[in-house]
């Protein structure tokens, strides 16, 4: 097996393997290496997606998810389109439930416009009913072209190509330390040492350890938050035929429990965002207590929970009791009951937070002289996955030197 690669990437999720994808496209004669710790791609963030294709309503203009989520949305059809993935466009209503939302709607509005999203409009309380039947507000935005999509399937089609182009993929291989040569960097791993002239660190709940392996002072922890979701019965899907948004508060970098229809006809409901006690943290009783020391010990902890302990209370109120949940549901769609819901899955988000205790917002990405370290990638990173693929890869070759 060989162990001299020019570029190692770690983690094989939709971020990770983007990257390999576009290093592969423009330098086909590079060494191109993926490690992965779990048996199979997209085991995290990107296997657990909600599966939606944002359009760039919520981002703020000049950020880098505003700039790379309207062309990310446009390339990821064509990318299904290209290779008969499913996809759909279902769009997506926002809605404003109280007066005092109205102002953020417009702010909504705003943005929207300012990122180029095509088709947005501003709907009234009763036009809401035109797009979603059941949904109740006092007004709302109609986004036609916002999508969803497997994002499973796409990583996988991405795995195929970049093997297709001569890069290898490793899983079970979890890189377990980085030591810094006069040749490059030397890449302990549970498998067999890797020596590679570079690493590309999009390793999502654990890019901050990969990070600080390779020497990085980047002053970030990643702390896990836990989404859970309910889905809706067979029988109750009708309550919802696209995807069904609230405002989001600006005060928080969640949405907000709402309704997203999947591309396999189910229907799913929430998440809510309840600080984990793991990095991996998908269960309610997953509890890691060195993780836990470590987190407790970094002063930006203590800072963000003063900030947002109401809030946080609140969501894990939500997360052990279900008839809560569901009137946070039945804001956006009075008619649900307790009887249309069931449990549905988890997934846990890497959220990068600075030592002030600020939940960073926008994508993050840390250079070292021979790394480049995605340290916060959360939504739209799969929407825009084949634009921040490709603008790391531009950043590869300014930063690492490989020539584009």
């Amino acid at each position: 097996m060989d162990a001299k690669f020019d570029i190692t990437i770690v983690g094989a999720g939709i971020v990770g393997l983007a990257t390999a994808m576009a290093l592969l496209k423009q330098r086909p004669d590079l060494r191109v290496v993926v490690l992965e710790k779990e048996d199979r791609v997209a085991a995290h963030q990107t296997g657990n997606n909600s599966g939606v294709i944002h359009a760039g309503l919520y981002y703020k203009p000049g950020s880098l998810k505003a700039k790379m989520v309207a062309e990310g949305a446009r390339r990821m059809i064509e990318f299904c389109q290209e290779h008969d993935l499913p996809y759909e466009l279902t769009g997506k209503v926002v809605v404003a439930t109280r007066e005092e939302e109205l102002s953020r709607l417009e702010e909504l509005y705003r943005r929207g416009t300012a990122n180029g999203v095509r088709g947005l409009k501003k709907i009234s309380g009763d036009e809401i009913t035109e797009y979603e039947p059941h949904a109740r507000g006092v007004a709302g935005l109609w986004s036609p072209n916002t999508g969803i999509v497997d994002y499973l399937a796409v990583t996988r089609k991405y795995a195929e190509i970049v093997e297709e182009a001569g890069g290898e993929i490793r899983l079970n291989t979890e890189v377990t330390g980085v030591e810094e040569t006069s040749e490059g960097l030397v890449i302990e791993t549970t498998g067999n040492e890797v020596h590679s002239l570079a690493l590309i660190n999009c390793g999502g709940l654990q890019s901050d350890l990969i990070a600080q392996m390779t020497g990085s002072t980047h002053g970030l922890r990643i702390v896990p938050f836990r989404g859970e979701y309910y889905e809706l019965r067979p029988e109750s899907r009708k309550l919802v035929r696209g995807l069904i948004y609230p405002v989001p508060d600006p005060r928080f970098p969640f949405l907000g429990v709402h309704f997203t229809k999947r591309i396999n006809g189910s229907v799913e409901a929430g998440p809510n965002a309840v600080l984990a006690f793991a990095r991996e943290g998908y269960k309610k009783t997953d509890f890691d207590l060195g993780y836990v020391a470590r987190l407790v010990a970094f002063p930006g902890f203590w800072i963000m929970a003063s900030k947002y302990w109401r809030m946080g209370f609140g969501e894990m109120y939500r997360s052990w009791n279900r008839r809560a949940f569901v009137e946070a549901l039945q804001v956006l769609v009075p008619e649900l009951t307790m009887e249309d819901v069931k449990s549905g899955g988890a997934g846990v988000r890497a959220q990068a937070m600075d030592s002030k205790g600020n939940l960073l917002d926008d994508f993050s990405f840390i250079e070292t002289p021979n790394s480049i370290h995605v340290l916060n990638a959360p939504s739209p990173a799969a929407t825009a996955s084949l634009v921040i693929g490709e603008a790391i890869v531009e950043r590869a070759f300014d930063r690492l030197g490989l020539g584009g």
